[in-house]
């Protein structure tokens, strides 16, 4: 499949790349397999294993980086659009200082592109709702209908916008991303393609330094990475700075309601058995009850078979529904009956009472007959199941979520979705917009664990590798994203190993000879030239692209942190805490930031210990080799040269630099 027509692929340059990645290729698994198959030290298989296994993970990752580079090409620009359209610009909000969120809307309402500017308030401040009438803002925050519901943080917010609002385009930005005049007119040229439902640009931040101490800026992915995905047609949404087709995300909307009652209903019948046998237990000794379940077991076994016949959900909900109220109807008159009985044999009121009642049992009837008042609501599991049948979803705010609800970064999952659909996307590698970046160490930290946390929810709820409706390169690119949040497994034995070594005599391979070396080199040598070449030249001056790669290794405790308790959440619905990245600067201390990287701190101290017994082992002769005491001294000094950036981002404070 060839890349799309628009996508320049530049010669000289990607044919270098192209050269590199086909020699990673081969020279990666060639050394793979040596390992795997030639050099394993079974006799300390624990350290052996684990190491080959990290490498293999490290493989993996750079074969799917590779993939990308091969259609790292750059869009032509676009024509105009060729009619005229309705654009909402939506800035999502929540607790930003109103001053900056005032800004960005000011900045905003200066598009040149003809535009409503709506700012959703999820933080429902009055004094935000005020200024933004007086200066001609639309205002949205949520109504009593999200009360008691969950609210989906930033996917609910503009879910809930979505439905109040009526543009063919949505421009979304963060409360902190200060639009280009000219934004909407350099990006809607690409929705002449009636297939494209995305066009996202990049997010760069004028509040950082040269030097980048945080990693905030991403010019590594925000360039040959996107570049390369958007070859795949695999560009995805991130968040802010992107412009959507409402008709995407409504089909999306529509699409997912179906699903989503489908899946829930489905389910719920397959467990029906179970809840009928939980609500006898707590039924017991009423047999007007005991009936009405006898009954209500029978229509959820029929409606489990009309399912399997392909009978329309909306019909099998209708007659499900219509059968436990007829069972209700039927014990409520039971009871009524066995009420008047006990009435007639107290006597002469008893008897008038009775009439009373008789006289007005079809309305009471009809009255508590209703699933919200029919005594079966009584019984708690059977309650859940029959709620489970309102295809209206009264549990969400609303019935319709265009944006995706499963992660708490919604970005990826909605653009996978609307991939899945059938739907093109779009990197438009001119930067348009600029936000502010974490100003200290702890929120960058908070930024990092929810874009990891976010990512490996879709993963673990709706992996790419087996979803319906992608081509198998955008299964591979989204992949790639998530696996590569899952590298502080692989680290951590980057870590590990020179220390088991050093310290413990634990040797993963046979020998750290020449045979070694012959087979390693040559692909760390190929990968990295590949990682260089891409790198070269890239964007944004004096912005080095290997910090990226500096915090991907130092970050390993939060990677793992992140892989925790995204398990914990989406296999045992334990809360991640959603937080919103604060855009104000924490007073705290140096050494107080310190405590939030104290694993890294420790490992650094561990590492220089193992170093120095190492070498004390080599001086008195008792060091397994001289080769490998070196190689092990040396892998040492890389891995804390990478982690010795935290010391650094603790004691960063911010850069005083005048806004756009």
């Amino acid at each position: 499949m060839s890349a799309p027509k628009d996508i320049v692929l530049k010669g000289g340059q990607l044919f270098f790349v192209r050269v590199l990645v086909f020699l990673s290729l081969v020279f990666g698994l060639r050394y793979v397999e040596w390992r795997w198959f030639s050099s394993l030290n079974m006799s300390q298989w624990w350290i052996s294993i684990a190491l080959v296994a990290a490498e293999t993970y490290s493989l993996v990752d750079g074969l799917l980086f590779g993939m990308a580079m091969w259609r790292s090409g750059y869009r032509k620009k676009p024509e105009p659009l060729n009619r005229p359209a309705t654009v909402d610009v939506m800035i999502t909000t929540y607790n930003e200082p109103i001053d900056l969120v005032m800004k960005t809307a000011r900045t905003a309402k200066a598009i040149t592109y003809p535009h409503t500017t709506y700012l959703l308030d999820d933080g429902k401040r009055e004094e935000l709702r005020e200024l933004a009438l007086a200066e001609g803002f639309g205002y949205i925050t949520r109504g009593e209908e999200w009360v008691n519901r969950p609210l989906h943080a930033k996917a609910g917010n503009l879910n809930n916008a979505l439905m109040v609002t009526s543009g063919e385009f949505l421009l979304i930005l963060d409360a902190d991303q200060l639009p280009e005049p000219n934004i909407l007119d350099e990006t809607l040229g690409y929705f002449n393609d009636p297939k494209v439902a995305l066009v996202q640009t990049p997010q760069i931040f004028w509040n950082v330094k040269e030097k980048d101490v945080l990693g905030s800026q991403a010019p590594l992915f925000y360039g040959p990475i996107m570049r390369g995905k958007d070859g795949w047609n695999a560009a995805f949404f991130c968040g802010s700075n992107a412009i959507l087709r409402r008709e995407a995300l409504m089909q999306l909307a529509l699409t997912g309601y179906v699903q989503d009652v489908a899946t829930v209903l489905k389910e719920t019948l397959r467990g029906s058995k179970k809840v009928v046998k939980q609500a006898r237990k707590q039924a017991a000794g009423s047999p007007s009850l005991a009936a009405a379940l006898q009954e209500i077991s029978a229509a959820a076994r029929d409606a489990r078979r009309a399912v399997r016949r392909g009978t329309s959900l909306a019909e099998v909900t209708y007659e499900f529904q219509r059968r436990v109220r007829a069972a209700s109807r039927g014990t409520i008159h039971d009871d009524l009956v066995q009420m008047r009985r006990d009435l007639e044999s107290l006597g002469d009121v008893g008897a008038a009472a009775s009439l009373a009642l008789l006289e007005r049992e079809d309305a009471i009837v009809s009255r508590l007959s209703e699933l919200d008042a029919s005594p079966l609501q009584a019984l708690t599991s059977l309650k859940e199941m029959v709620d489970t049948f309102d295809v209206g979803r009264a549990h969400e705010g609303q019935p319709l979520m265009p944006l995706a609800t499963i992660s708490v970064t919604e970005d990826m999952a909605t653009a996978m979705r609307i991939h899945a659909l059938g739907w093109k996307s779009v990197y438009h590698d001119h930067l348009l917009a600029h936000g502010m970046a974490p100003e200290d160490l702890g929120s960058a930290l908070q930024q990092r664990l929810r874009w990891a946390q976010g990512t490996l929810q879709v993963m673990l709820r709706e992996n790419p590798l087996v979803k319906r409706g992608l081509s198998l390169a955008q299964r591979l690119m989204y992949f790639a994203t998530m696996w590569n949040y899952l590298s502080g497994f692989a680290n951590f034995v980057f870590v590990a190993a020179p220390v088991a070594y050093l310290v413990f005599n634990e040797r993963p391979v046979h020998a750290y000879s020449t045979v070694f070396l012959l087979h390693l080199l040559p692909y760390i040598i190929c990968n990295q030239g590949m990682f260089m070449l891409i790198s070269w030249k890239r964007g944004q001056k004096n912005i080095p692209t290997w910090r990226g790669q500096q915090y991907s290794f130092a970050l390993f405790p939060l990677w793992i942190r992140a892989a925790f308790t995204t398990v914990a959440n989406v296999y045992f619905g334990r809360p991640l805490g959603f937080v919103v990245t604060p855009k104000t600067r924490e007073e705290t201390s140096t050494g107080q930031m310190l405590k939030l990287v104290w694993p890294q701190i420790a490992t650094m101290g561990i590492l220089l210990l193992s170093t120095i017994i190492g070498m004390v082992k080599l001086y008195l002769g008792i060091a397994p080799s001289i080769e490998g005491t070196w190689l092990n001294v040396v892998w040492v000094a890389i891995d804390v040269l990478w982690m010795s950036v935290v010391f650094r981002a603790a004691s960063y404070r911010g850069f005083e630099a005048p806004a756009p």
